[in-house]
Parts: C-alpha cells; structure tokens; sequence
C-alpha cells in the first residue's frame, strides 16, 4: 500500500462515524425513553402486562424487591407509634356520597360492583351477572370513608386520641393510559389514617409522615426528593392542604412518589368521627392520610438503572451478592461450586442476600442476567481463583472499572463496606442529577422560553406568586407542565414541569 493509499484508508475511516457500543437494553434512554423502560423493567423479569387490562402481573423478582421495600418502609411506619390493620375492599356508594368534593375528585377512576352472583346465559351461552345488588359497591380507590366509619365507632373521648392506623393493601383506579408499575388499573400501597384532637396535631403529623417518606426515598431507595406542599388545584380530593415528595427522573419528568394530606375536620364532619373533649364538650376529630405506592419501584427504575438495564439499591436489592461459578471442565465443577458454596454461607452468617447460580445456563448469559437485574454485587469464581483462595467481584453501578480479584477473607470483610458505598454513590450521583435538571426562571417569558426549546431536560423553579399570573394557564396548556410543589426548602418558589 502507497503513503497515498494509507492516507485516503486513513480518512475513510475518520469519515464514518463511531461505532455505536452495544448495550443490553434496545432502545437506549436516548434514543426513546417509553420504550426504554419497559425493556429494562422485561429484561430484569420483573413484570408483565396482565390479561386483565391496564392490569400487571408482579413476577418473583420484582415482588421481592417490593417486599424489602415494604419491610423498611414498615418498620418506619411502626416507629411513629402506627398500628396496622385491614379494612374491607369494597365500600359501599353511600359512603362516597356523603363527602362530595371526594367523590368527584374519584369519579371518573372508581371501578363499581353491581350484581352478586352469576348464572348461565341460555340465550348467548356463558355465563352472565346475576342478582343485582341492593347498593353498588366501589372497588377501593382509597379508603378514607371505610375507615372514617370505622373510626367513628372506635373514637369516643379524648383519651383515645390519636389513633394512627395503617394498611398495607391494593386499590383499584380506571387507567386510561397504563404503565407498569407508574400507573396500572390496581396497584398496592401502604395507606395511612389518623386522628387527632387539635388541628395542630394534625397538621405536625402529616407533615411529620412526608418527612418519613423522604428519608426513606433518600436512605433506602438512594432517590433525592423535593419535598412541597400542592397547590390548592392539585390537592387531594377534600384535603386541606397536601403535602408531597416529587422525584425528578433521569429524562426531566417529576413523578409524584408520596402524599400526606391534612383533611382537617371534612371527613370527621361526613363520618361523624366525634370526641368528647376533656372539658365535656362534643368535638369532631382532625384527621390525616398519608400514603405511598408499588410506582415507587417504577422511580427507581427510572433514576438508576443505565442501557445495560436495572441498577438496584442495596437495602432492596432481593440478591446483594450474585455468585456465578465459572466452569470450564467438568472435572472442576464438585470443587468449584462447593468453593462457591462455603462463601455463600460465609456471607449468610453476615445478613448479605446472596444467590448462588449453580444452574445449567452458559456463563456469559448468566453474567448478563445478573447485570439486567442489577444486583449490586457480580461474583466470579473460577479454578484460577478457587486454587489461589480468591473470588473476582464487580459492581453493578460502576461496572468493570470496579472489578477486583482478592482473597475470600478480604472480601467477606469489606463486603458490607462495599454496599453501603454503593448504597452512597447511587443516592450522590442521582442527587447531583437531580439538582442539574432544575432551572430557576425569573418570568413566565423564560419559563416558556425553555420549555420550547426542546433540547431542555427537567424542571423550572420561580416565584409562586407568577401561579397568579393568567399567562402561567396558557404555559400549562401548551406545554402539558404543571405546578409540582410549592417548596419547602426554598421558601415562595415552585417547581413547574412535566410529569408523570
């Protein structure tokens, strides 16, 4: 080849452009965030659309990330003095009218049970509803009325006040547009309801749960929370203020992750959830709701997990440590898995969750499970490792960059070291993240300014005065943003933006 060849070779190949890496997840984030997510939440085997529509099927995996999720967040909830109970799933319709504002804020989501029973359909075959019932019952879209009935029959001093109750359960709102895990036809939550005897009881502990939900957010989930009162047109339904943490996601979308209201005396006053005062009067109760949902795990899919897919925080991580024998003659296999399994008992007897994958699958696809799933911690054992008494152990958050080969002993005693950092990194990245995509505008001009250019990720923070303005309904409008929070931390501004 001339210098004249190698030179025209050489700028040919400058002229194409770069080889795109391969990722695990197709579509990537930047190329279709929708699609993305679903392919990670597929990929990680974590649910499935059900047949039952705008319904989803929670597979193993996903579940047991839900339940670490749940153990955490109960064991919280238990420390603020809250008993949990059950109540029933089906409310009668009587209930929802008698707290108008509430029953028109769920109207249009309540799924209503008509007829009790069903029979053959001589004429069309099947079967078909049968014995209507007396009194419609709705499916629980919440549970407010249902336990202010209850309450007003436990509830009759003073001297049992508060009462804080709480309920781990499903509910069920007609979703027009489902997602798993954002927003299903039912989905489980944890919801809360107390009451108290002065409104400013009330009004401390709701917003005294908010707070238990942003520190949970923070050190379980590793997701930073701006945390802020709605505005009173995104309140709920007879509240008299709500109080919300808002998650803003890896593509500039804020997600509402948690709400506690203060109903003040409205529900007490429809349910008749009376006391009788220390001074002898009859006083109705200030109540108090606050809840959580399963569209938490879609938030921490959404603000940690990369193209090769799910990364999970340790604290909810259903295997902390994944251990994938390497097995290249069968000759070794006996030795190198029970290796394997003396260091899977060595980190049992320290509390690690840990998976051994002894199973039959090649060792690349084993690899890539576990890195789709998003376990924090990959373990590699081969012959090499298992003569010289090392194991070779990668993160999941930082990927090969991390990956380190060192003794059985160093290991097991740095290993929970290992996964509180991670815990760390993934809430400090998603932090500084979240802090980028918030923009301070001084007037609706440079709110609109922004939101046009469609190049901007993320949110715009203003005064809350400009709420006032009727230029701020038209930005609303033409741009589908809305007012997320009025912000604690900084006081008179609010965050704007699109949204789940």
């Amino acid at each position: 080849m001339t210098v004249q060849q190698a030179k025209q070779k050489n700028n040919q190949q400058q002229g194409k452009k770069a080889k795109k890496p391969k990722t695990a997840i197709t579509p990537t984030r930047a190329e279709n965030f929708p699609e993305w997510y679903q392919s990670v939440i597929s990929s990680a085997d974590m649910a499935e659309n059900s047949a039952t529509r705008g319904c989803m099927v929670i597979k193993p995996y996903g579940y047991a990330i839900w339940e670490h999720f749940q153990q955490e967040l109960n064991s919280r909830i238990k420390k603020h003095g809250v008993k949990n109970a059950y109540f029933p799933l089906l409310i009668p319709l009587r209930f929802f009218e008698k707290e108008a504002e509430h029953v028109d804020g769920f109207a249009k989501e309540c799924a209503v049970v008509t007829h009790h029973r069903l029979e053959p359909d001589s004429e069309n075959g099947g079967l078909k509803p049968a014995g209507e019932l007396t009194e419609p019952m709705i499916i629980r879209p919440t549970s407010e009325t249902i336990i202010g009935e209850s309450f007003s029959n436990w509830i009759n001093s003073y001297r049992d006040l508060p009462l804080k109750i709480n309920q781990w359960a499903n509910v069920m709102r007609w979703e027009m547009r489902p997602r798993m895990f954002l927003r299903t036809s039912e989905f489980m939550w944890q919801e809360g309801h107390n009451a108290f005897a002065t409104a400013t009881e009330a009004d401390e502990d709701s917003r005294k749960m908010l707070a238990m939900y942003e520190e949970f957010a923070k050190n379980v989930m590793a997701i930073p929370m701006i945390a802020g009162e709605k505005t009173a047109d995104e309140r709920f339904p007879g509240a008299v203020a709500t109080y919300t943490i808002e998650a803003i996601l890896q593509d500039g979308k804020a997600l509402q992750s948690a709400t506690s209201h203060n109903l003040g005396q409205n529900f007490s006053t429809s349910a008749n959830i009376s006391f009788q005062s220390q001074d002898g009067e009859e006083k109705l109760a200030w109540t108090t709701s606050w809840g959580m949902t399963s569209r938490m795990i879609g938030a921490m899919i959404m603000m940690h997990a990369d193209d090769d897919g799910l990364i999970v925080p340790p604290k909810v991580a259903p295997h902390q440590v994944y251990i994938i024998p390497v097995i290249h003659d069968d000759a070794d296999r006996s030795d190198i898995l029970n290796y394997c399994e003396n260091l899977s008992k060595r980190l049992q007897d320290q509390d690690i969750r840990v998976e051994l994958d002894a199973s039959e699958k090649r060792t690349p696809d084993k690899m890539w499970g576990c890195i789709k799933q998003g376990v924090p911690l990959r373990v590699e054992i081969g012959k090499r490792e298992m003569e010289a008494g090392n194991i070779t152990h990668t993160r999941r958050d930082i990927g090969r960059d991390s990956k380190t080969t060192e003794t059985v002993d160093a290991f097991c005693g740095k290993v929970t070291g290992i996964l509180d950092d991670m815990q760390q990194s993934m809430y400090d990245v998603a932090y500084a993240r979240t802090m980028s995509m918030i923009h301070d505008v001084k007037t609706l001009d440079e709110a609109h300014a922004f939101f046009a250019d469609k190049n901007n990720v993320g949110q715009v923070r203003f005064d809350a005065s400009l709420l006032q303005d009727e230029a701020f309904a038209d930005l609303m409008k033409e741009f589908s943003v809305t007012p997320r929070c009025l912000i604690f931390a900084n006081e008179g501004k609010v965050l704007v933006g699109r949204s789940y």
